[in-house]
């Protein structure tokens, strides 16, 4: 009895998780992101432009945080479509600097805004569009937003900062009943 402890417990883990992943599929199939011929963005990659040097993990890092706050946005049945037309990351590559040595060290100064070209749409369940747009984001303050020290250190944070205050500012309230 003692031997089909372990296989039952690891067996009954491993439903938990799949029942786990299943329940998030919901959620975060509410929001698509698509970046449009992303090998033309002005500046996506880890890489002094023209490089392509990291950009798949940064277009990564940028969709699933879109999704991540979008999602709880995003009314019951709707679907969100983003589409980014062009990326330009907060900070510039300043080989310069220290040739031969720095040159992939994004350099961040005020100088060096964040900006998104995208669009969206919104549809509700039955395909009909609640909301549809095309938006060029860009925060030329974005050093003096107030991040926190954990976020601050994060990959990407300004540009994220940049996503999070769109969505917060397009999406808030409509989920919600009025009355």
């Amino acid at each position: 009895m003692k031997s089909l402890r372990f296989p039952l417990i690891v067996l009954l883990g491993a439903a938990a998780l799949v029942g786990v992943r299943a329940a998030d599929t919901p959620a975060l199939a509410k929001v698509e992101v698509v970046f449009s011929s992303s090998e033309k963005f002005t500046d996506a990659a880890q890489g002094q432009r023209g490089s392509d040097w990291g950009l798949e993990q940064n277009l990564d890092t940028l969709k699933d945080y879109l999704i991540r706050r979008a999602s709880p946005l995003v009314p019951a049945g709707a679907k969100l479509t983003v589409t980014f037309t062009d990326i330009d990351l907060a900070g510039e590559f300043e080989p310069w600097r220290s040739p031969g040595r720095g040159d992939n060290v994004r350099i961040v100064k005020d100088i060096y805004t964040p900006k998104m070209d995208l669009s969206f749409k919104l549809t509700d369940g039955s395909g009909k569009v609640i909301k549809e747009g095309t938006r060029h984001l860009t925060d030329m303050n974005f050093m003096n937003n107030l991040l926190p020290a954990s976020e601050r250190s994060e990959s990407l944070a300004y540009d994220k900062q940049l996503l999070a205050d769109w969505v917060n500012q397009e999406f808030s309230g409509l989920g919600k009943d009025k009355k």
